[in-house]
């Protein structure tokens, strides 16, 4: 019918207007949401970072606070760090060497004994027997042979008087020339008896602790069963501690060890507590080539047990002494393109930063082979808004001395200023572990 639209355009139009009017309904959300938020953070963000640059004017318009520490010269121990593992100086397990029931346990658990000490019976009866029987063999054989000696003497006179032939005085010569060795035969069947019936008492081989009892009280133990251990005895006093550094540093082991003993700490891995100071007794006599690493062992007169067999420690070997050299805090010491420098603090409060030639350096303390001398004092905090020519204001804390920190302090890890064409520094590295070096001050 003209001037009427068709049923289904009709149908498409109201659909059409449908999703246009929810979209419309979503952008207001949308719109709404996004409003909030600005409103919400906007106001906060741009006060922070007012303030922020606030604050990065007023610090780059003062003086910049740092501490400082004083350079000094000092003896400084070097020392190659290593893990080791304590072991007892010798270990023995004591074992029957003749069959038979126990008897009896004369020692307890974990108890020091000596060397020589009774620790436990085997029943004697049938060995006590074989070495009576011995000994009653040889007195037989002895009796024998006395008789035959009497024989011979008398022989001898009537041959010499040709009384009788001398064939038979040769005869009793030969006879008792084997009774001899049967009763020499005897002899060492009865010390091979008493030796047996010795063996019924089990006493310690050598000084040292007991571990737990592995056999009890009337059982039958065997020379020949591995089960019938009785006890393992360690000896703890002194203890010895076994570790490896790697082959690098063998030649200045070996240089250092052909001096005289290098004194050796064991440390407790958690805390750094020395637990005990001995002395380095053995360098293998092999490098390890699966590991290029070398053994060796260190002994510790261990009179309070501090150190105890399987327990893992930490091990400073030292093995030479640098004498009256520079030292600064390794916080002090930064790295740049042009290498390691310092910032030294002059009278009139401006840090001048100074190239320097690092010699040793760990955690805690650097070795300053040139570049700075004492009494300067290097900067140990404060390298952010720190140039060269700077103005300072050194802080009301002393400063970290060389091989110590400000209490509650870290060395710094940032970046340090531009050097030279302005290129950002390098953070320190940290000290080496496992086979490096340490240096302290000498006590």
């Amino acid at each position: 019918m003209h001037g009427r639209l068709p049923k289904d355009e009709l149908n498409k139009a109201k659909k059409s207007t449908g999703r246009g009017h929810r979209a419309l309904v979503w952008l207001v959300v949308l719109g709404a949401i996004g409003g909030a938020l600005y409103y919400a953070y906007a106001p906060s963000q741009q006060r922070h970072a007012a303030q922020n640059g606030f604050r990065r004017y007023a610090a780059s318009a003062g003086p910049v606070p740092v501490l400082v520490a004083p350079a000094t010269r000092a003896n400084v121990p070097v020392y190659l760090d290593t893990v080791g593992t304590v072991q007892p100086l010798q270990t023995v397990t004591v074992r029957p060497q003749v069959d038979g029931k126990l008897m009896a346990v004369t020692f307890k658990e974990g108890q020091d004994v000596k060397k020589g000490q009774v620790l436990a019976r085997i029943d004697p009866t049938i060995y006590k027997a074989a070495f009576d029987q011995a000994k009653a063999k040889k007195a037989q054989d002895e009796a024998q042979l006395t008789n035959a000696k009497n024989d011979l003497t008398r022989y001898e006179k009537l041959a010499a008087i040709n009384a009788i032939n001398k064939q038979q005085a040769d005869t009793q010569k030969a006879l008792v020339a084997q009774y001899t060795a049967l009763v020499q035969a005897d002899q060492a069947a009865v010390e091979n008896a008493q030796a047996t019936l010795g063996y019924t008492t089990i006493t310690a081989p050598i000084s040292g602790r007991t571990g737990l009892l592995n056999v009890d009280e009337g059982n039958y133990v065997r020379a020949s069963d591995s089960s019938s251990a009785i006890v393992t005895i360690s000896q703890i006093k002194p203890i010895a501690v076994l570790f490896n550094l790697p082959q690098q540093d063998l030649d200045r082991v070996n240089a250092a060890f052909a001096k005289g003993p290098l004194p050796v700490e064991a440390q407790r891995p958690s805390t750094g507590e020395v637990l005990a100071r001995g002395k380095l007794t053995v360098v293998d006599n092999a490098v390890d080539s699966n590991t290029g690493t070398v053994k060796l062992k260190a002994e510790f007169p261990n009179p309070d047990l501090k150190l105890w067999p399987g327990q893992f420690v930490n091990v400073r070997l030292l093995i030479d002494t640098l004498k009256d050299v520079v030292v600064v805090p390794t916080a002090a010491v930064q790295r740049g393109p042009n290498g390691a420098f310092v910032y030294v603090v002059g009278s009139d409060n401006k840090a001048k930063l100074h190239l320097v030639k690092v010699e040793k350096q760990d955690e805690h303390q650097a070795v300053i082979a040139s570049g700075v001398e004492p009494p300067a004092r290097v900067v140990t905090t404060g390298f952010v808004q720190l140039t060269d020519g700077k103005t300072v204001k050194i802080g009301g804390g002393q400063g970290a001395t060389p091989g110590t920190l400000p209490k509650g302090s870290k060395p710094d890890t940032s970046q340090a200023p531009a050097v030279g064409a302005g290129a950002a520094a390098a953070a320190e590295p940290k000290g080496r572990r496992g086979g490096g070096e340490r240096r302290r001050p000498a006590q």
